[in-house]
């Protein structure tokens, strides 16, 4: 395995946890200036979002009143230790119960406010790369390690009939904004030391589950209402239940559907990627129907807890609080990353949804950009097969250098056989908005056998232009 020690040895090596009372003490100094950063933050970075995503005429809304309230975050059952790649970790619980005062306003719906937010989450905070120099870190990372529970209370539009449907969509969208930010594996960057290194700042994952859907048993249906429960009656429905699986940010799966079966047998496997083992896997069991899907349970479990106990559970699911009395059967295997080229060609990974390891593309700048400063809009686009990426677009700002771009951005790709087996060139192309002005390919044996299965450069990608990248390959290894 690694120098960590056995698997079981790496889950339960934490010292216990610590109260947070000197961080909390500090944020409740800080909380005036917080709160004055945050609703800025959530002007200029939520408010564009919520206008490109909200459905209809939600979509015109804009916030008009921002006001965090004086209630700050709190912090507690702290945590910290070192990482694999030598930074230090603090993970710890926050709890916010704010009395807000924010409204959106937008031209086709009335005005809507929000006088309370409820925040419960976990919070992963790395901070990386160490130096020599003060402040001696040279950024930290902040992310949520599961997608965190939210609540909003709505006050202006409470006699809309279908509040329910605007605060549900509102608080989807909030939800999905912290997921692309800060849950994980997304994390919120914030640079402590300038220049601070991109290729040493980012943490990677730590490796990958494949995780089997075996089966359930006691599926009794989805609570049914009005005309469906009737017609069920009549026709003795029995459910054609599917799983949906997610893990922290990454892409949800879902098995197939097994037609007309209280016990659905599936056996599927996929891999998931593993940032941290206090990820949980969400599993929700559907039913197939037509029109809107029906819920019939869900449940959930650590990758920690799932592992620690063998690599099999049978997992209880519920229904909006109640325990269904149905249960499903799921398997966890964990393989750790290594820097080995053989390794790609693992023969166990071979089915459909299972890797042989993850391609790693840091983007930290560009170099010589030649232009007008308010005409630049530069970007970074990575292109492996079918995959393509591209990172946020930058634009001319005071106190910003424009023409030496910073990214700081990662975008892994999990490797499956077919890619290895194409040899396919990584492409690195540099844009000014929609029009690329340049771009250099890299040979994927160049990269293969490379220092630790991997390359990290200034590319020249033409009129006098450079991307600075890193490009690193891992197979997989079973964790033992």
């Amino acid at each position: 395995m690694n120098d960590m020690g056995s698997l079981a040895h790496t889950l339960t090596a934490s010292g216990g946890t610590e109260s947070a009372g000197f961080l909390n003490d500090l944020v409740a100094q800080l909380w005036p200036n917080i709160n004055v950063a945050g609703c800025k933050m959530v002007k200029d970075i939520v408010e564009p979002i919520l206008a490109s995503t909200l459905p209809g005429p939600l979509a015109n809304l804009r916030f008009v009143k921002i006001d965090l309230g004086d209630v700050p975050l709190h912090f507690s059952e702290v945590d910290t230790h070192k990482t694999s790649a030598g930074g230090i970790q603090l993970e710890m619980d926050v709890t916010w119960d704010s009395k807000s005062d924010i409204e959106l306003d937008g031209s086709m719906v009335p005005k809507i406010g929000i006088e309370r937010i409820h925040l419960r989450g976990r919070l992963s905070v790395l901070l990386a790369p160490l130096t020599n120099v003060i402040p001696c870190i040279g950024a930290a990372q902040v992310a949520f390690i599961n997608p965190p529970k939210l609540e909003l209370d709505f006050t202006d539009a409470a006699n809309i009939a279908d509040l329910g449907i605007i605060s549900g969509t509102v608080r989807k969208t909030i939800l999905g904004i912290i997921s692309g930010m800060a849950v994980l594996p997304n994390r919120f960057l914030v640079k402590l030391d300038n220049s601070s290194d991109w290729f040493k700042t980012f943490q990677p994952h730590i490796g990958v589950m494949r995780l089997t859907i075996e089966r359930a048993v006691g599926i009794s249906g989805p609570k049914k209402s009005g005309a469906k429960r009737l017609l069920a009656k009549i026709v003795k429905d029995v459910p054609d239940c599917y799983c949906k699986v997610t893990v922290g940010a990454e892409d949800e799966w879902r098995t197939s559907t097994k037609k007309n079966d209280h016990d659905p047998e599936w056996n599927e496997t996929h891999d998931f990627l593993v940032s941290d083992f206090d990820q949980n896997i969400f599993l929700d069991i559907d039913d197939d129907d037509v029109g809107a899907d029906d819920d019939i349970g869900e449940g959930s479990i650590s990758i920690k807890d799932i592992l620690l106990g063998g690599g099999s559970k049978e997992i209880a699911l519920s229904h909006k609080g109640e325990h269904t009395g149905a249960h499903l059967t799921v398997h966890a295997r964990f393989f750790n990353f290594v820097s080995d080229a053989s390794a790609l060609s693992a023969s166990e990974s071979q089915g459909e949804g299972q890797f042989v390891g993850l391609a790693t593309i840091l983007v930290a700048s560009a170099l010589g950009l030649q232009g007008q400063r308010d005409e630049l809009n530069p970007s970074v686009k990575v292109t492996w097969g079918a995959k393509e990426f591209r990172t946020a677009i930058k634009t001319y700002t005071p106190g910003t250098d424009i023409f030496n771009p910073s990214f700081d951005q990662a975008f892994r790709i999990p490797i499956t056989k077919d890619l290895v087996d194409s040899g396919a060139s990584f492409r690195i192309a540099l844009l000014n908005k929609e029009s690329e002005t340049g771009a250099v390919d890299i040979p994927f044996a160049d990269v293969l056998n490379g220092p630790n299965a991997g390359v990290a450069d200034t590319f020249d990608v033409g009129d006098g232009a450079t991307v600075r990248v890193s490009v690193f390959l891992k197979g997989l290894q079973p964790a033992h």
